[in-house]
């Protein structure tokens, strides 16, 4: 792991993977890979691959705030819910492979495909927020489960957590997207702290793909807010429609 050219590879998948997570999800399927692929055990590219996350969510938001999108404090109920999940989940991925859920998780990602595309447009009238009273409590359960799940893993949350929020919160996609990055941040802070004291961290490669992967996520935030929704869903369906195919076919 000497050569420039994998210094050079790992800006480059950063700055997809970055790009890929902050408009829709499914980016650690690239930079896994490729950790793995320059030779970290997949346990210590797990927790690398959380520095970039860190560094590429905290770049979104920043994105996301200077086109004037927050929904402050609504990211921050939910960032704590699963910040508490993820402790869980990063202890438990510190001892357990996570090679059994991939199928699973690919006939998950087929079923978002088939929500995004056959569920009714909402009328707008309907798409008026609901980010509090019941509709909060139930959001602070359901992210402390998806916090579990980051921990653990966390490629292809960022999929469920859009929908999650479209369609209960009643939230447009950009915000969903301005939500769902503040959120991770929170409770990403979680997971790596797990796997860095469990020594499952390689600091100088997690902080050169984080080159790429908070670079991509700047760019993709204030472009998502510029072309809105309808870029998303697009977006979305593609991606997930690609790491469908490679959970099931590919692992």
């Amino acid at each position: 792991m000497d050569q420039w050219y994998h210094y050079a590879l790992l800006i480059v998948v950063g700055f997809a993977v970055g790009f890929i997570n902050t408009v829709a999800g499914g980016g650690s399927l690239l930079s896994l890979p490729t950790l793995i692929f320059l030779g970290l055990p997949p346990s210590v590219a797990n927790g690398t691959n959380r520095v970039a996350i860190v560094i590429q969510t905290a770049m979104a938001t920043a994105g996301f705030k200077s086109k004037g999108i927050s929904t402050y404090p609504f990211n921050i109920y939910l960032g704590i819910s699963a910040f508490l999940g993820a402790i869980i989940g990063a202890e438990i991925a510190i001892d357990i492979k996570g090679e059994t859920f991939n199928r699973i998780l690919a006939i998950v990602m087929m079923a978002v495909v088939l929500i995004i595309i056959f569920k009714p447009k909402m009328k707008l009238m309907e798409m008026q927020e609901r980010l509090t009273g019941k509709h909060l409590w139930l959001s602070i359960i359901i992210f402390f489960f998806f916090g579990i799940y980051g921990g653990f893993i966390n490629a292809g949350l960022g999929f469920l957590m859009i929908l999650f929020m479209h369609f209960v919160n009643k939230m447009n996609l950009v915000r969903a997207n301005a939500t769902k990055v503040v959120v991770v941040f929170i409770y990403m802070l979680a997971a790596l702290a797990v796997f860095a004291y469990n020594d499952k961290v390689n600091w100088k490669l997690g902080f050169i793909l984080a080159i790429g992967n908070g670079t991509g996520a700047w760019i993709a935030s204030r472009f998502s807010v510029k072309k809105g929704d309808g870029f998303i869903k697009t977006f979305l369906i593609v991606m997930v429609v690609i790491m469908a195919i490679k959970l099931w076919f590919f692992t």
